[in-house]
């Protein structure tokens, strides 16, 4: 069992920056490849970015690369959301997910989630 608990979202303006924390309990962090999805109202979730085990590889949507930066710390247990260059359309719930197989951009090969950090950007 992974108890997983996102922070650092708030209110920002646009071309702000913020960077979201997800830290999960337990002694086996290393062995999840770990996701940031994000959900905005009357959307459906979507991907984000992932990371390996090892933090390695990451993998990131089309709508993050070139200004979000995935990362992890095996050590704390934690894994890092970097995002710079925020749009309103950034706007939304952010979660953090861990997989036991690979990483993946789909919901349905993570197997635990946080509850979620509020990221509002104004225009």
């Amino acid at each position: 069992q992974v108890q997983l608990v996102e922070s650092g979202g708030g209110l920002v303006q646009a071309g702000g920056s913020l960077r979201l924390s997800c830290a999960a309990s337990g002694r086996t962090f290393s062995s999840y490849a770990m996701g940031w999805f994000r959900q905005a109202p009357g959307k459906e979730r979507e991907f984000v970015a992932a990371i390996s085990r090892s933090g390695g590889s990451t993998y990131y949507a089309d709508s993050g690369k070139g200004r979000f930066t995935i990362s992890r710390d095996n050590a704390k247990n934690t894994v890092y959301l970097q995002m710079n260059s925020l749009k309103p359309e950034d706007t939304a719930v952010y979660y953090c997910a861990a997989s036991r197989g690979y990483m993946s951009g789909n919901t349905f090969t993570y197997d635990y989630w946080g509850q979620g950090t509020q990221v509002t950007v104004s225009s």
